[in-house]
This record gives structure tokens, C-alpha cells and sequence, in this order.
């Protein structure tokens, strides 16, 4: 018995040896795969951020070399002024009016020529009286280099001899001019075009204005307008909002600023975006209204306390510290931004930019707080509302700038920007008359107001006396 129990134990210990030795021969052979599996992760790992890290440690002087090759803007990245030998930083606010994914590739010979060659055809075309053609040469030709002269002069030329359209082709004109102030071309075009223009001008704000006065006549108990202004309201939040890339739905933002109560699926900051917005028209609507003449810096403070006040309540109402970049404009560094917004309020409240028509000061009140960009975050949306409190001054309903038409927006500021304010006035303008069309519209019982039908987002209201000015 004994015997048999020492052999028995002798084959359990021959099995825990070769198992032992089993373990250690794999032991050797397991981790090599490991190792090349852990290597060649390590590897992808490095290539997939070998831009990252060359940005990083390469100099942000040669740095910039590369991405204006690669056409990457530089404050698109969130770097600082290249003159600036200092690592960069990370800009964080929003990117109110930049265009968001809009990368300017410097133009090569070779496409100038290309430009230039459209240009010729273009002539041709014109000469042989194929008109919609050379229109569409030209816009190709612009699109390859929009800064050509010439070819913005022809394609001004062309609409307004051919197209009737004197606003686009004084457009054209005065952009050739900021490219060559001295064209004898250009100068003799907007030298013509110029009081049309401004005439044009006019009767668009007058015609406004006795739209506006038609909408004074409205009882304030008319049903149709109580509802109008709430839409109005709910409809300013969630465009200023949807602009700023904002995903909450038209009816989701009004059930947030009635009912307070959280959306299912959407973040937080999205619904803390409305809940500021809503705050701060609360306040201009209650504080600010009879202010005019009377604006503060503090009063601006305000009203961007209240717009990022749920958002980000350590940088609301507070100017920001840093330097900014936003797509391909830079805006004025932060020491500098306490004399622009002193100077920008002493302008605003001045008797001279008073006299302007309220739609033009409103717009020009917007360009001009927007490009000091004062704040982190929220400068779109505070500029926003600065210019419906201007409006709202003049009697006008609030107006919002709809997110149907960003692009537009964006552009306009960048042809601001180029030097030409007008065409962004005129959008402001556009944008003014059909709010308060939408207002007569719902107020609608008279036979003395007729709606022209172009689509149901652009109705245009016609008032009788002025049927011959549209």
C-alpha cells in the first residue's frame, strides 16, 4: 500500500513538472507576438499623430511654413501671431462670424492665367452676344481669383447691361477699386453707379419704414400679433443659437424657455445656450429699451453675462485676456480692447451715428463689435442682440438672422471686412423687411395689404402707395 502511494505520488509529481515545463517553453514563445502586437500598435499610434507631435516640437516659425503650404489657416489651429516666438494656445471661444470650414489656397500662376484666359473668353462671348454664358465664365473666372480687376469690372459691366442689377454691379466696381485704387475704369463705373445705388438705398428703408408704420396701426391685443411675438422670440433664440452651430430644434428650444425642463439626447451647454439667450432678452427687453443714446460699457457686460451666463460663468461679462484668432482674421490683442470699447460706445452714443437710419446703425453697430471681438465666446450672439435693441429703439420687431442664410452671412461680413460695408446693410435690411412682413402677414384683414407669393419663408408684403417702388 505504501508502495503504491509513493508511486502514485511520484506520477502527480512527474505531471506538475511537465506542466511547469509546458508553462515555461510558452512563456518564451507568447510574448514575442505580444511584442511585435505591441509594437506595431505603438507604431500606428505615432504615425497617426506624427503631425501633432511635429507641430509640437518643431519652431512655430517653420511650423507656419508648412501649414500655409498645406492651405491650413494658422488661427484655424489656435496659434498665436507667428511674429510672436511663443508656444501656442488653444482659442476656445466661438467662432462667431469666421467662416467655419473655409481654408484660403494662395493663388498660383498658372491659375491666374486661367483667370485671366476666362476673362478673354468671356469678351468673346459677350461680343458675339452669348451673354449667359459669359455671366458664367466670369463667375468662374472670379472664383479662380477674385482679386483680378479686370475681370470684376467685365462681370459688373456684364449684369449691369445685361441684367439690370446696378446694386451687384456697383458691387463689383468698388471691389475692383479696393484691389487698385487708382483703376481709371472702376472709377468712372462707380462714379455712375453711385447715386443710383444710394437712391436704391433709400427707398429701401423708406419703404421699410411705412411698412413698420402699417404695423403701428395693429391693435396690441390683435390675437395675430400677440402669437407673432413669441414666435418672434423663441424664433431669435433658436437662429442666433443655430448659427453659432447649435443642433436643438426650433420646437426643442421653445419647449426649454417654456417648461425649463431638459432634452433627452442633447448636451447640456446646447440647452444652457438657450437658457442664456433667453436671460439676456429678457433683460434687454425689461432694462435697456428706453436707453438710447444712454448705452454702457457695463450695459454690453450685461448682456454677455447673461448670454454665457449658464455656459461659462467665469469668462461672462468679462473681456478676454488672451489673443484670439478666428479663421483668418485676428482681432485686436486684449490690452488694446478697453480704449476700442470705450470708443466703440462714445461713436454708438454719439448725435451724428444717432441721425443714421436705424437699420443702418444697427448693422454697423453689429460689424463693428463683432471685429473688436471683445470675449472668449458669445461675440456673434451678443453682437446679435445689440443690434435688435437698436432696432427694437426704432419700433422695429426683433429680427433674426436666419441659419438658412449663415453662408450668406459670413459672406457679407468678409466682403466688411475687404473694405465695402454696404452689401452687409443691405442684408440687415433684407433681413428687417421680412420680419416685419411676416408681422403683417399675421395680422392680415385689411384689402390694403397685398402679398406678393415668392415662397412661404420670403412673402413680401405690398402696401398699395408703393406698389410701383417694388
Amino acid at each position: 500500500m505504501a508502495a503504491l502511494f509513493s508511486c502514485q505520488k511520484q506520477r502527480n509529481v512527474k505531471n506538475v513538472i511537465s506542466k511547469v515545463m509546458m508553462y515555461k517553453k510558452s512563456e518564451f514563445v507568447i510574448p514575442k507576438y505580444l511584442l511585435i502586437s505591441v509594437v506595431f500598435l505603438l507604431f500606428l499610434i505615432l504615425w497617426s499623430n506624427f503631425f501633432r507631435g511635429f507641430q509640437t516640437w518643431l519652431p512655430l516659425k517653420n511650423f507656419q511654413n508648412v501649414v500655409e503650404s498645406t492651405g491650413i489657416g494658422i488661427g484655424l489651429l489656435g496659434l498665436r501671431n507667428p511674429a510672436q516666438a511663443s508656444p501656442f494656445i488653444p482659442y476656445h471661444g466661438d467662432t462667431s462670424l469666421a467662416r467655419r470650414i473655409r481654408h484660403h489656397v494662395p493663388i498660383n500662376a498658372d491659375v491666374k492665367k486661367e483667370a485671366v484666359a476666362a476673362l478673354h473668353i468671356a469678351l468673346e462671348l459677350k461680343e458675339q452676344n452669348k451673354n449667359e454664358k459669359a455671366l458664367k465664365v466670369l463667375q468662374h473666372a472670379i472664383k479662380l481669383d477674385p482679386f483680378h480687376a479686370d475681370i470684376l469690372i467685365a462681370y459688373g459691366e456684364l449684369v449691369e447691361q445685361h441684367e439690370s442689377d446696378i446694386v451687384t454691379a456697383d458691387m463689383m466696381y468698388n471691389r475692383a477699386l479696393i484691389v487698385s485704387p487708382k483703376h481709371k475704369q472702376a472709377l468712372e463705373n462707380t462714379e455712375r453707379t453711385k447715386p443710383i445705388v444710394e437712391e436704391i438705398d433709400q427707398k429701401r428703408f423708406n419703404r421699410i419704414d411705412k411698412k413698420r408704420d402699417r404695423l403701428y396701426k395693429v391693435p396690441s391685443n390683435h390675437p395675430g400679433l400677440r402669437r407673432m411675438k413669441q414666435e418672434a422670440y423663441f424664433s431669435h433664440i433658436y437662429h442666433t443659437n443655430a448659427i453659432e452651430g447649435n443642433t436643438l430644434t426650433l420646437s426643442q428650444t421653445r419647449s426649454i424657455v417654456e417648461t425649463r425642463i431638459a432634452i433627452g439626447g442633447k448636451s447640456l451647454a446646447e440647452q444652457n445656450e438657450v437658457l442664456g439667450l433667453d436671460a439676456a432678452l429678457r433683460f434687454v427687453n425689461s432694462t435697456l429699451l428706453g436707453a438710447i443714446g444712454q448705452l454702457t460699457v457695463d450695459n454690453l457686460l450685461e448682456i454677455h453675462r447673461r448670454v454665457l451666463g449658464f455656459v461659462d460663468p467665469t469668462e461672462a461679462g468679462r473681456y478676454r485676456k488672451t489673443q484670439v484668432f478666428v479663421g483668418d482674421f485676428t482681432p485686436p490683442p486684449p490690452e488694446d480692447l478697453d480704449i476700442l470699447m470705450d470708443q466703440f460706445l462714445e461713436w454708438l452714443n454719439s448725435e451724428e451715428t444717432l441721425s443714421l437710419h436705424p437699420i443702418e446703425l444697427a448693422a454697423l453697430a453689429h460689424y463693428k463689435l463683432v471685429i473688436i471681438h471683445p470675449f472668449y465666446d458669445g461675440n456673434g450672439r451678443t453682437s446679435r442682440l445689440l443690434m435688435n435693441l437698436i432696432l427694437m429703439q426704432a419700433g422695429f420687431p426683433p429680427v433674426s438672422i436666419e441659419v438658412q442664410d449663415r453662408q450668406r452671412y459670413y459672406e457679407f461680413i468678409d466682403t466688411a471686412n475687404n473694405g465695402d460695408i454696404r452689401p452687409f446693410i443691405r442684408f440687415i435690411a433684407e433681413c428687417t423687411e421680412r420680419t416685419v412682413d411676416q408681422f403683417l402677414i399675421s395680422t392680415l384683414e385689411s384689402s390694403s395689404l397685398q402679398v406678393l407669393n415668392k415662397t412661404n419663408r420670403d412673402r413680401v408684403i405690398v402696401l398699395n402707395s408703393e406698389e410701383d417702388d417694388l
